[in-house]
């Protein structure tokens, strides 16, 4: 078991989430994750900088703690050449820290280049797998070109490798995606306690780590908690359907207006109590994950830091599954 925290990119400048993350290195944490987003979810989260230049500025401030992406999509906004030269670049800096996190993308963020953001979900599969072919490609050195039916390369070199490369981690929410992570990923990332994705990539050969955002909201009560999750986090209850398809903040604003302070409640940890932390979190034990990210939506991430220092650590570190997974 390992155990993240999220650097949440929507709701942080690019000094604060360093800061952030200096300080999860020092409460214990095992690494930190950031989202790389071009649009924040909604526009009272008020803020989205460039993930790598952040995680850069990580590396250089911190000596233990790993860093992964949460999810980068490496198909439109960006070619999978640019991703694999930032990723061993990374790599290098962070002293082989890093895990890349990856994606089919939202439309939220990828559709700003102007090149469209493909309706079908196989499509968006069929592209990752090219793009995670010609990153694999690149990491193995020297130049190389490669034609797919929906990416290419043409005379690329990536001059700067680490001796190992990064793990890739595939972001799924179903049976393709989980496919997908299996057959080319090294590890499996998801957003929801669904035993079910789990399943699926084991049965497709996956056996690598297993990452999961858990949801919680620390604040001096349960209320302020769940009022600030509604406020910036309101989205997460949408599910992963609406996550992946509606094209602006605005969009997210108007699809949230009747989320309610208790479908927060239903879905988030709120306020101090730390055992409703743990009862939160067990599901994606349950479910066969193993390295767990802390999303704190709250509103102090100082006090979320001391809090799962002092009360959740050790706590959580001693969490096994119920049952077969």
């Amino acid at each position: 078991m390992e155990i993240g925290y999220k650097l949440a990119a929507e709701a942080f400048g690019p000094s604060e989430l360093v800061r952030q993350a200096v300080l999860a290195e020092e409460a214990g944490f095992d690494f930190v994750e950031i989202s790389d987003h071009f649009h924040p979810w909604l526009d009272n989260q008020g803020h989205s900088p460039f993930a790598w230049t952040v995680l850069g500025g990580i590396a250089a401030r911190t000596t233990r703690i790993g860093l992964a992406t949460g999810v980068t999509c490496p198909t439109v906004r960006y070619h999978p050449a640019i991703i694999a030269q930032a990723a061993a670049t990374l790599a290098l800096l962070s002293d082989g820290r890093f895990v890349l996190g990856v994606g089919s993308g939202e439309r939220l963020n990828e559709h700003v280049v102007g090149m469209g953001f493909p309706d079908a979900v196989s499509t968006r599969h069929e592209m990752l797998r090219e793009a995670l072919d010609i990153i694999r490609l690149l990491w193995r050195g020297g130049y190389r070109s490669y034609e797919g039916k929906h990416l290419r390369l043409e005379d690329a070199r990536v001059f700067d490798l680490p001796d190992e490369p990064p793990l890739i981690a595939v972001a799924a929410s179903g049976p393709e995606s989980a496919r997908v992570a299996a057959e080319l990923g090294d590890g499996l990332f998801a957003t929801e306690d669904k035993p079910d994705i789990v399943r699926r990539y084991r049965e497709a050969g996956g056996s690598g780590p297993r990452y999961a955002e858990v949801p919680m909201a620390w604040a001096p009560d349960e209320h302020t908690g769940a009022r600030a999750a509604l406020e910036t986090s309101r989205w997460a209850v949408t599910g992963w359907k609406v996550m992946s398809e509606l094209p602006n903040p605005v969009n997210f604003d108007a699809a949230t207006t009747t989320v309610r302070e208790e479908d927060i409640l239903g879905k988030f940890a709120c306020g101090t109590d730390p055992e409703r932390f743990v009862e939160v979190t067990q599901p994606f034990v349950d479910a066969g994950f193993d390295r767990l990210v802390m999303q704190n939506a709250g509103p102090d991430p100082d006090g979320f830091l001391d809090f799962y220092q002092r009360e959740l650590d050790s706590r959580l570190r001693q969490l096994k599954p119920n049952g077969d997974v």
